[in-house]
């Protein structure tokens, strides 16, 4: 069994690996003004990864396109949260996130992972996320049709359940507000689900590539349809203002930095999430009917976004 383990998690690990290298690729030709620089770490209790981060562009302000594969003791309070055996784990992946120069272009957020520990213990989790700094209907219903395909070519039931479980998580508790137009979420699928009890390793995995693979078209999608819009200083310091909430969800809530934290992991890689500028603003409050009101009117859960 320990042989076939090994094995998967290789295979995953290797996949990962190809899926940061097309990434780039497909952002450096659409960004079209600069290339990912590329920094490659150690993990002192085991494994490493490559961060690459991507600045200055003419599309892209700052983003990032992680891989890692780390393994080692599992800590303590780790093991407590997540409710496994205490031991060894392996975790690999990659993590993205975009912040882009105008306005108009949303910042977009990705993640797909695999963890396994001893005694047969693994799931895959991730998700893929869209954070516009203007709301725009058509586009979001674009962006999650793209994801409704993805999710019914594997199981037609991943797309309802995995886009409220992205409300619920992309949720910004003290400000009453989802971070963007949410996306798809999922965590902890693995064989004998209780939701999933027909799938396995050889079902799930299909998807969360499939999840990978969507991400470039996606993104270069809205690269290429607002990077020409014109903006001026009233937009770039609502993208400021919204940056800053971003940040807060990041920093506050996120479940992926307080993990890679309590696992010692590369404070660089966890934090490239953060945006190159933010502003925070005292009680600010947009114009009646402006469309940064209009915008803040549309972070709420549950929008049916295909209607």
């Amino acid at each position: 069994m320990q042989e076939a383990l090994t094995t998967r998690k290789e295979q995953v690990a290797q996949w990962f690996k190809g899926l940061q290298d097309r990434i780039c690729a497909a952002l450096e030709t659409a960004d079209g003004a600069t290339r990912f620089e590329e920094d490659l770490w150690e993990r002192p209790e085991g494994g490493g990864g490559r961060t690459r981060i991507l600045r200055d562009g003419a599309v892209i302000a700052k983003g990032g396109v992680n891989f890692s594969a780390v393994h080692g003791p599992m800590p303590q309070n780790i093991t407590n949260a997540l409710k496994v055996p205490p031991g060894q784990f392996f975790a690999t992946g990659v993590s993205i996130v975009m912040h882009p120069v105008n306005p108009h272009v949303p910042i977009i957020h990705m993640n797909v992972r695999y963890f396994e520990m001893d005694q047969n213990v693994w799931w895959f989790g991730g998700g893929i996320d869209l954070t516009p700094h203007y709301i725009i209907k058509d586009d979001a219903r674009w962006f999650h049709a793209q994801l409704q395909q993805v999710c019914q070519a594997h199981d037609p039931a991943f797309y309802e359940a995995f886009k409220r479980w992205a409300d619920d998580y992309f949720y910004i508790k003290h400000r009453q507000e989802t971070r963007g137009v949410g996306g798809i979420f999922f965590d902890r699928l693995t064989q004998g689900h209780e939701k999933y009890p027909q799938h396995d390793f050889n079902t799930y995995w299909p998807f969360v590539q499939g999840v990978g693979n969507a991400f470039a078209p996606i993104y270069t999608h809205f690269m290429h349809k607002y990077k020409g819009v014109p903006y001026g200083e009233e937009e770039l310091q609502w993208q400021r203002l919204r940056r800053g909430r971003y940040a807060e969800f990041n920093l506050v809530l996120d479940k992926g930095t307080k993990f890679g934290l309590d696992t010692n992991g590369r404070i660089e890689s966890i934090l490239m999430s953060l945006p190159p500028m933010a502003a925070w603003e005292y009680d600010y409050q947009p114009a009646p009917g402006s469309k940064e009101a209009q915008t803040l009117q549309m972070l709420k859960k549950d929008i049916n976004w295909l209607a």
